[in-house]
């Protein structure tokens, strides 16, 4: 712990600092860190993994607007925005990895748990509010702005018709033709939707229990990493198939009383989604160091996902 207390003492100005770790999520470790006044979260983006530059290269874009949104917008108090290092930066790094600092969120994760009723009129209530702001907030850059590209694409056409390791190999064998009819299908709505005028939104584009919190009242929503001006269905991608949708979308309509969900545009985000998730687990096999108990349950996630692509195929 000894680097991370230099490095808040150096980039923070804390001293005498207590450091305790917490339950991560998929792209950083976390940290509570407690000096004699204050307690901390801190999220340490590890440099030594493959998936760090893409969840960290748009913090000084997002981090902007995420706190234009704590300033003007119904949302203040129900995100968390970082605080500033002592020379006025969004974020600090050293050799070992890039960090972010916030006030500490007394509270528990929602995770697998059942959202109440009052916490699904609370989300509906969030992302409406969120889907309010649109082209003309400032600060949105060209970055942050859906573009329909799949980036990761070519590197997982390419990792697939080379030679995998034999774990990872006998996991993929299976369904290796529902997830390369999944790709193409994503790659013809990515360039149909390019031709679609449909408006675009600002979405948190990861909306599950793992970033939701509550401390027995308010709901929080978390991890914004994936904030993008995007069509609102990168958001409903997260709520379209969960047993509380209708009631989501009534309170959601109570504010977006015009509308409708674009299908095509709801079945690319939930494909890229799919998509995704599976490059990010053949990332961690084949370029993270894991020990054998990490690289196991990576293949057990690995699996699970393409047998649900294979099931929906079927379907």
């Amino acid at each position: 712990m000894d680097h991370l207390q230099n490095m808040l003492k150096d980039y923070y100005g804390l001293e005498h600092t207590g450091i305790s770790p917490q339950q991560g999520g998929w792209a950083a470790l976390a940290f509570r860190v407690r000096d004699v006044k204050h307690t901390y979260f801190l999220k340490v983006y590890e440099k030594s993994r493959a998936s760090t530059p893409k969840w960290t290269a748009l913090i000084d874009d997002y981090v902007p607007v995420l706190l234009w949104l704590e300033e003007h917008s119904r949302l203040q108090g129900k995100i968390p925005v970082p605080i500033l290092t002592k020379d006025g930066r969004y974020q600090c790094e050293d050799d070992e990895g890039i960090y972010l600092l916030y006030e500490y969120i007394v509270g528990d994760t929602i995770a697998d748990q059942e959202l109440t009723e009052d916490q699904v009129r609370q989300l509906a209530e969030m992302i409406a509010e969120l889907h309010r702001y649109g082209e003309e907030v400032p600060l949105v850059t060209s970055a942050m702005t859906e573009n329909y590209t799949v980036p990761f694409l070519g590197q997982l056409k390419s990792t697939l018709d080379g030679e995998l390791p034999y774990d990872l190999g006998e996991v993929m064998l299976r369904h290796i033709d529902s997830l390369k009819e999944l790709m193409l299908k994503v790659e013809e709505l990515s360039e149909a939707l390019k031709n679609r005028d449909l408006r675009m939104a600002l979405c948190h584009t990861d909306v599950h229990g793992w970033n939701l919190m509550s401390d027995g009242q308010q709901l929080k929503l978390i991890d914004w990493e994936g904030l993008k001006l995007a069509p609102v269905e990168a958001d409903m991608m997260s709520f379209a198939d969960e047993p509380y949708f209708a009631e989501f979308m009534r309170i959601y309509k109570e504010m977006h009383g015009q509308y409708e969900i674009n299908v095509e545009a709801l079945a690319f985000y939930q494909g890229r989604r799919k998509l995704e998730d599976i490059w990010e687990f053949m990332e961690q096999l084949l370029y993270d160091t894991q020990d054998d108990n990490e690289r196991a349950l990576t293949l057990q996630s690995l699996r699970k996902e393409l047998e649900e692509i294979a099931s929906s195929h079927r379907d």
